[in-house]
């Protein structure tokens, strides 16, 4: 029963200090095939289902051991596949990388003058995101402009309007 305590206080407290600190620690677990919060929660089940089994009810130690083990590992299963990993996926959809801007549509909220730079607005992945602009072809483009990205350097896109793309396209 002592063993089944202190892993539950250890592990519970690991776990806690964990989930409060993971950006921070994050980098520490890397080389770990699994993730870090499983093996704190798989312990702390483990912990907390020995000591209440252990304490209130006639089975004996070995029993105990393999009834502990097995709820744990089902547990921490249900929680990677019910709550991580629907997390994970959420939170990679959220990301985008300078590509994914190429061929967006966006619109100027700051004039982009000729030979110079301005600013320009869009959605992506449920996120409005702002980024510096120049014009590609080099001429001014005014303000509320609906334009099409054509490339991205250094975190500036380089555009041309919208209409004149259109326009092209029709001839």
């Amino acid at each position: 029963m002592t063993l089944y305590f202190w892993c539950l206080i250890i592990f519970g407290g690991l776990t806690l200090i964990y989930i409060l600190l993971a950006d921070v620690v994050d980098g520490i677990f890397d080389a770990t095939p699994v993730d870090p919060a499983l093996i704190f929660s798989f312990f702390t089940v483990f912990g907390a289902t020995g000591y209440l089994l252990e304490k209130f009810s006639p089975i004996s130690g070995w029993l105990v051991l393999v009834i502990t083990t097995i709820a744990a590992l089902l547990l921490v299963i249900l929680l990677h596949i019910f709550v991580f990993v629907p997390i994970r996926s959420a939170d990679s959809s959220l990301g985008y990388s300078d590509d994914d801007l190429k061929g967006k549509l966006a619109k100027v909220i700051i004039s982009i003058t000729k030979d110079g730079f301005g600013e320009v607005v869009l959605s992506i992945g449920g996120s409005t995101v702002s980024r510096s602009a120049q014009s590609f072809e080099n001429e001014a483009i005014a303000y509320d402009t609906e334009v099409l990205i054509i490339e991205v350097q250094t975190g500036v896109v380089s555009v041309t309007p919208y209409e004149k793309v259109l326009e092209n396209y029709n001839q």
